[in-house]
């Protein structure tokens, strides 16, 4: 080995660590990169982090990495379906009771991730603080730059694996980013749960400006709003605010009852735009996670690409180090699927909401105009 290790996976979110998990339990020296658990003052980070939807679709995955009881044991909260008020003023409903994996979940996402890289380095990942900032060298002798509260060092590797979110840290030094939109999410947690709200459902609900979700999570009640960025409205970016326009909704509003107002925080921002990466490999390096194709939460299937991108990920790296010449082909096909099936079923979805196909939100995303392109363009 020409490096300190085999493979240093940098980020440690849900694909990030299913990846250094599977490389580990191949027997590779693995360095596992993340944010240190405190910032450079000592403050907690914050305690909640949106993307908490797992579909049942995982379950197969989870039992085979070993995974499955501690997730269950982790004190989420089931999904039992999803009620949808898109394309009409009713909300029409898909529930998880005759779904051959059984219900998908509600997650902590703070807690989940963690758990995910507890396992990674129960395997025998070794943690690093740090954010990765650039690669240099050349494939087979990698060194990979990071920052730790202001300081900057090298690791190390044979290859890198980039799961450090749509910011593509690492592979956008030598793969284009395509974007999909401008879509960003307006979120705020309800403290809770309160004891009357039982609703274990996903509630989407569509609007002239974007759209709405609310579901419960072990913390209480998350409420999100999607737009475009060029179209928040001002407003939004206070509680007060926040609160009147989902007020203003016919069904989300329903479901914020009990949860005392007075403490509604500030609402937190998060991009949510569909993203890929033209080639997610190369010599030396892979991309996973929201690094190599990021969805539009509408989907809900962003965990779950997350997962099956970092063990497919994991294989192909591990192949490609024991000299199999088709390892990230297949990878890279692996991908090419997934996004192919996204653009298709994002292109129907946003069709079959009609009512506001004038308004700019909605005009964006009509199919006509999503296949010319494939709805992907650089930036």
């Amino acid at each position: 080995m020409t490096g300190g290790c085999d493979v240093v996976v940098a980020g440690a979110g849900p694909a990030g660590s299913v990846a250094a998990l599977c490389l580990a339990r191949a027997g590779r020296r693995v360095r596992l990169l993340a944010p240190r658990p405190q910032d450079p003052m000592g403050l907690r980070r914050d305690p909640y982090r949106i993307g908490e939807t797992l579909p049942p679709a995982a379950r197969p995955l989870l039992r085979d990495l070993g995974l499955l009881d501690g997730l269950d044991a982790d004190g989420h909260l089931p999904c039992t379906g999803t009620d949808a008020a898109w394309g009409s003023e009713q909300p029409h409903g898909r529930g998880h009771v005759m779904d051959p994996h059984g219900h998908g979940w509600h997650l902590d996402r703070v807690r989940f991730d963690a758990f995910l890289r507890g396992a990674a380095e129960d395997a025998g990942a070794r943690p690093v603080w740090g954010v990765a900032v650039r690669r240099t060298g050349r494939p087979g002798a990698w060194r990979l730059v990071i920052r730790e509260r202001g300081v900057e060092r090298e690791l190390p590797c044979r290859w890198v694996v980039d799961a450090t979110g749509r910011r593509a840290a690492i592979a956008r030094q030598c793969a284009v980013r395509l974007r999909q939109d401008r879509l960003v999410a307006a979120y705020v947690l309800l403290a809770g749960p309160v004891p009357a709200d039982q609703d274990l459902r996903t509630l989407v609900e569509s609007a002239p400006r974007g759209w709405w979700y609310t579901a419960r999570v072990p913390a209480g009640r998350l409420v999100a709003h999607l737009t475009d960025l060029d179209l928040v409205e001002p407003r939004l970016r206070t509680a007060a605010g926040f609160l009147e326009e989902a007020g203003g909704t016919r069904h989300v509003r329903t479901r914020l009852g009990g949860y005392a107002a007075g403490r509604l925080p500030e609402p937190r921002w998060a991009p949510a735009h569909g993203q890929r990466l033209a080639q997610p490999t190369g010599p030396g390096w892979v991309a996973v996670g929201d690094a190599a194709f990021a969805c539009d939460p509408l989907s809900a299937q962003g965990i779950l690409t997350a997962l099956h991108t970092g063990a497919r990920a994991a294989a192909a790296v591990d192949g490609s180090l024991r000299g199999e010449a088709g390892a990230l082909a297949a990878y890279r096909a692996f991908v090419d699927g997934i996004a192919a099936r996204y653009l298709a079923l994002h292109a129907q979805a946003y069709a079959d909401e009609a009512r506001w196909a004038s308004l700019p939100f909605w005009a964006r995303r009509r199919p006509t105009v999503a296949a010319l392109s494939g709805g992907l363009t650089q930036g």
